[in-house]
Formats: structure tokens, C-alpha cells, sequence
């Protein structure tokens, strides 16, 4: 028994990433509900952008870049950063047709019949003949273990989950991670908390001068050789450094971004080191990043012996059927819109190539 609806191509996820595919989708003459859907597990337009905290406003947002066709502009700085991309994406969808379903959980990626893909959500079956992976990583936080962890009596939360600096007045407050969320965290928390402590696992490498075009090429492309190897992916911004900024400088100047080396445990009121050094403290903020949220995609046994998914170009080198944007070097605003067109034009060819199934 069918019980599937068919398309030529499902794209999960309608944040940057899955946006810019159906763009460049409608663009090369595919029709949203007939030949593609987007499927967005979502509430609402805005990717993981409608999930962060609201003093993450629109003029700290790190190097967000225009989707493909629409500019984003006049965006008021000190608006929170939700609700201007929100509204932009919202803008965008409307704008494009893009007709995404939401909000659709998919559950699983299988072999289908006919040599087509089955996508099981929950709203359904899907049937596609190819599959762009548009779901990023927010659905994923990292939470390092560290011994003594369920012992402490404090608070523990992971940038996922961070509400904003108020909430930490009158607190000790341990921060973890050497990334751009660990350090905006600190800079905000600090004049609220009764004190801050920052530790890393290595020390921070600020990045001072302007991020140009060739520095960013290198960087994506030493994210683009681990996943070329099977490697699970590191992120962009880990390695092209944190920016040097003004309040950054702020930061290291009046000690609140003075590193410590990681901790060696969890105590019930703080962490302590190996040497003795002991931190009180009342909540740990793990800003330890994330990791890509593919679980959906482990019916069709995509990782290889490296732990990641073996990559050539956006193609999943163990099913060409099989497309990651927003996944390894394109896990950026301007790597998700070139990934995208890139994807499309690999599919087009995919599909020429194969007729259908009788």
C-alpha cells in the first residue's frame, strides 16, 4: 500500500540554510507542493534565530548574511536579533512562495521503493527522489561530563538555554567556552553577577583587523577537508578566531575576560583543579556549542569509520540522493546560501541522469 505523497525533492529545516535551497529550487523552475517541500519542525519563521535570548540583539549578531534575492535592510541594530530575522524570514517565505510546512518533525530517512527516499514525519510520508538536509545544530547542544557534574547543588544550563544576563544578579557564575557565545555571555552577565569565572580548554585566539574574503576561504576550507576525511565537522567560527572588538577589549581590560584552564571537576558549590585552585559558584553556563542534528538521517548509514558523514562538495559521498546544507563549511549565513545553489545544481543533474522508477 502507497501511503506516501510523492515529490522530486524534500529540504528539511526552513532556517537559512533550507531557505536558500527552496530559493534556488523555485528559481530553477521546481513548484513548491508539487515538486519540492520544505518541512520545518519550527513554530514559526526564523530558524534557530527565534530562539535566542532576547539581549542578543540584531547589531551583535555576528556576520549575518542576506538570503539569495531579498536583501535585509534598514534593521533596527538595537531590535532583539529574533525578532528582526523572524520577520525577515517570515518577509522572505511569503515573498518566494515558498509554502514551508511547519510545524513538521521528521522522524526518519529511509530506503524507499523505487529507489526513491522515504521521509516518515509527523505529518506523514514523503516520497522524494533527493533530499537536501537543511537542520543546523540549535537541536543539539554539547554538554561536555566532567566528574563530580551531578553533585553540584548549583545551577547548570547550556547556551540554549541562556535567558539573558538579569536572571544571574547577585550570583557566581561560571562560564565554559572559548567561542563567541561563551564571551557576549560574560560581557553581559558581569555587571549583574556577583562575579565571573571564564575557563577554556585552550586559550582564546582573539582575531584583531578585518575579516576578509580570503581569510574567510581559508577558514571554510579547513572545515571542508575534515568532512572531505569523514570527520565529524568543527565549526567556521572555530576556527577563523573570536574578533577583537571593542567591548572585547573592554572585556580583557577590566578582567572579566581573563581565562582560566578547564577545570578538573564538579564540587557541590563550584569546580576546583588538580592543583588545589577551587571556583565557588552558584550556576555553570556551559556555551560549549553545538553539534549537527542528523540523528533523523541513521537509517541510511551515511557516517563513516571517522564519526562524521563523508563529504563531496553538499553530496553525502555514501548516497548521492543525499544533500547536507548548513552542515561542516557551510555552518555559516554565507556558506548556507552558496551550499544551497550549489545542492540544487547537483540535484538537477541527479535527476536528468535518472528517470523515474516505472
Amino acid at each position: 500500500m502507497n501511503d506516501s505523497r510523492e515529490v522530486q525533492v524534500v529540504v528539511i529545516g526552513a532556517g537559512q540554510a533550507g531557505l536558500a535551497a527552496a530559493y534556488h529550487l523555485r528559481r530553477s523552475g521546481f513548484e513548491p507542493d508539487r515538486d519540492f517541500v520544505v518541512l520545518d519542525h519550527s513554530p514559526a519563521p526564523g530558524g534557530a534565530w527565534q530562539f535566542r535570548w532576547p539581549s542578543l540583539t540584531y547589531g551583535k549578531v555576528h556576520g549575518m548574511h542576506a538570503l539569495p534575492g531579498m536583501e535585509l535592510t534598514d534593521a533596527d541594530p538595537a531590535r532583539p536579533s529574533s525578532e528582526v530575522i523572524g520577520a525577515y524570514f517570515d518577509r522572505y517565505e511569503r515573498t518566494f512562495d515558498l509554502r514551508v510546512r511547519r510545524p513538521v518533525e521528521v522522524r526518519a530517512v529511509r530506503e524507499g521503493a523505487g529507489g526513491r527516499l522515504r521521509v516518515e514525519t509527523s505529518d506523514g510520508v514523503w516520497s522524494a527522489r533527493a533530499l537536501i538536509n537543511a537542520t543546523g545544530t540549535w537541536d543539539r547542544p554539547f554538554w561536555p561530563r566532567y566528574p563530580g557534574q551531578e553533585t553540584f547543588r548549583g545551577r547548570q544550563l547550556h547556551t540554549a538555554q541562556y535567558p539573558g544576563p538579569r536572571e544571574f544578579a547577585g550570583q557566581r557564575v561560571v562560564v565554559v567556552g572559548g567561542g563567541a557565545s561563551g564571551t557576549q555571555h560574560l560581557l553581559e552577565i558581569a555587571p549583574y553577577a556577583a562575579a565571573t569565572t571564564w575557563v577554556t580548554r585552550r586559550p582564546p585566539v582573539f582575531r584583531e583587523g578585518p575579516f576578509d574574503e580570503d581569510a574567510g576561504r581559508a577558514a571554510v576550507a579547513l572545515v571542508e577537508e575534515r568532512v572531505r576525511q569523514g570527520l565529524p565537522p568543527r565549526s567556521v567560527v572555530s576556527v577563523t578566531g573570536l574578533p577583537l572588538n571593542d567591548a572585547v577589549r573592554r572585556g580583557v581590560e577590566d578582567g572579566v575576560l581573563d581565562r582560566r584552564p578547564m577545570f578538573d571537576r564538579i564540587t557541590p558549590d563550584g569546580v576546583g583543579w588538580n592543583d588545589g585552585t577551587r571556583v565557588e559558584a552558584d550556576v555553570i553556563l556551559w556555551a560549549t556549542g553545538f553539534r549537527a542534528a542528523i540523528g533523523h538521517l541513521t537509517p541510511l548509514r551515511l557516517r563513516g569509520r571517522g564519526g562524521g558523514i563523508r563529504m563531496e562538495g553538499t553530496r553525502a559521498a555514501a548516497d548521492p540522493r543525499v544533500h547536507l546544507v548548513g552542515y561542516g563549511p557551510s555552518a555559516s549565513t554565507i556558506g548556507a546560501n552558496r551550499a544551497g545553489r550549489a545542492a540544487v545544481r547537483d540535484i538537477r543533474r541527479l535527476l536528468e541522469r535518472q528517470p523515474l522508477a516505472a
